[in-house]
């Protein structure tokens, strides 16, 4: 559950990160005890992200909710590897509807790949007065056009709304460790775990719906760098035999609630 001066940490976290950026994005599949030993010899070079260096778990919960078209062509693109292809989703901090007067932020984003860099775009939206709880389908992706703060994220959201029909199609929550390195502050690691998924097309659904774990008793780490990856951790790499993989948390969220399939 997350505390107040958690919430307060990621408010001050998002306040502070840029909302445009391009950089690369390596990820790794752990199981726990591989988790336990790279995470361990990592503590030579990397703190935490000051925003959960106080909490007790040094961790945040991430909720979001993916749009796709009918056809699931955000999904397709990524499982043929395509190398320009982007997605769009609503972004949050919290998986318990914040009360009415709450700044956990909560952002319109689309994240893509052009060719080897990561790109992502956000804008804030309006939460004060809003019951996104009740918001569902259409009906939220209304209220994004509604309440998203005007940038070039809204423009090209409100586009592909009607252009490709898109909708909300599933929910993904997991919570994150971050870490950064301690001589280069843009040297980003994140590690992901408890990740699940949901069928539902709304922020916040009622505890009828079903979350279903997503690689469970795995630990998702995240590598973020803008120009390279630094010798000790090629090392890290080398000691820990560690494999580089393309995963995708939504993709693999889609797979498990049944919406769509790798097709060997």
């Amino acid at each position: 559950m997350q505390t107040d001066s958690t919430v307060h940490s990621i408010v001050q976290k998002d306040a502070r990160s840029p909302l445009h950026f391009a950089r690369f994005e390596f990820k790794y599949i752990l199981s726990q005890k591989k988790r336990d030993e790279i995470e361990q010899a990592l503590q030579h070079f990397l703190q935490y992200d000051p925003f959960v260096a106080e909490q007790p778990d040094h961790k945040y919960v991430v909720r979001s909710l993916y749009f796709d078209d009918p056809e699931y062509t955000a999904f397709y693109d990524k499982i043929e590897g395509l190398h320009s292809r982007s997605k769009f989703r609503l972004r949050t901090y919290s998986a318990e509807q914040p009360s009415a007067d709450s700044s956990i932020p909560l952002f319109l984003e689309i994240k893509g790949r052009h060719n080897n860099l990561v790109f992502k775009h956000r804008t804030p939206v309006q939460r004060a007065g809003i019951n996104w709880a009740e918001l569902n389908g259409d009906a939220l992706s209304q209220a994004l056009l509604q309440y998203a703060d005007k940038s070039s994220v809204l423009d090209q959201f409100e586009y592909a709304l009607y252009r490709k029909r898109l909708t909300p199609v599933a929910l993904i929550d997991y919570k994150r460790r971050p870490y950064v390195s301690k001589y280069d502050a843009s040297f980003r690691l994140t590690f992901d775990e408890q990740l699940s998924a949901r069928n539902v097309h709304t922020l916040y659904p009622g505890g009828d719906s079903r979350a279903i774990k997503i690689l469970a008793g795995y630990t998702v780490l995240e590598v973020k760098f803008h120009h390279h990856m630094p010798a000790w951790f090629h090392r890290i790499i080398q000691t820990h035999e560690m494999t580089r993989v393309s995963v995708s948390k939504i993709c693999k969220g889609m797979e498990v609630v049944g919406l769509a399939q790798d097709e060997p």
